[in-house]
Parts: C-alpha cells; sequence; structure tokens
C-alpha cells in the first residue's frame, strides 16, 4: 500500500509539474499580437517627436502632422519640456483620429513610451 501511494505522489508531482511548466512558457511561445510587434505592422510613430528620431519612408499621413505641428525637442524624458511636448504631440494624435498606446515592453524596435496609432486605412 505504501509502494503505491508513493507512486501515486510521484505521478501526480511528475504531472503538475509539467502542467506548470507549460504555463510558464505558454507567453513565450504566443505569437505576437497587436501594434508592438516587430516589423511595426500598425505604422506607430513615436510621441513626443525627437531630433534622432528617423523618418519612415511609408510614413502615414498623421504621423506627418505630429511633426509639422509639433516641432521634434532633444529634451530628455521626465522634462519640463518633454512633457509639453508629449502633450502637444497627444492632442494632435487625437485630433486626427490616431490613439495614444503607451509602451510598457520598450525594445530595441519600440524604444519611445508613447506612441500614436494612425486610424486603421488611414496611409
Amino acid at each position: 500500500m505504501k509502494f503505491r501511494l508513493t507512486r501515486l505522489i510521484k505521478i501526480v508531482g511528475s504531472l503538475a509539474a509539467g502542467l506548470w511548466l507549460g504555463i510558464v512558457a505558454m507567453p513565450v511561445q504566443a505569437v505576437c499580437k497587436g501594434c508592438l510587434c516587430p516589423g511595426d505592422p500598425c505604422g506607430l510613430c513615436p510621441l513626443p517627436p525627437m531630433v534622432d528620431d528617423l523618418v519612415k519612408p511609408n510614413e502615414s499621413d498623421v504621423c506627418a502632422r505630429i511633426r509639422e505641428n509639433v516641432p521634434p525637442i532633444s529634451d530628455l524624458p521626465g522634462t519640463n519640456e518633454y512633457f509639453a511636448s508629449l502633450d502637444r504631440a497627444t492632442m494632435v494624435c487625437i485630433r486626427q483620429g490616431g490613439d495614444v498606446i503607451r509602451n510598457s515592453r520598450r525594445n530595441e524596435e519600440f524604444t519611445a513610451r508613447v506612441y500614436c496609432k494612425p486610424p486603421a486605412g488611414v496611409k
């Protein structure tokens, strides 16, 4: 009887550990969905516009209007000038029909804290 109980505990423990590892590995295996995916599927533009930002050749009209109305800055995040420019850029993005996206998972491709997502179907 003791042998069966020990074996049952090992089997249940192994199944629980396998299930736990499967759950932990699931986010790594998930396909990227949304706008902050490799290749920039939504055509995002960083807010506020910075002096060292590269202008994309297929940039949307909304992103171009943001740069026209809000001059690019070189101030670091956290400064008064940065926040003032971010506020102006956010207002222009929304007025043009865009959505503002906060980026909590910054990486090499998406380095900004905030992005403007142009409306769907707008170049």
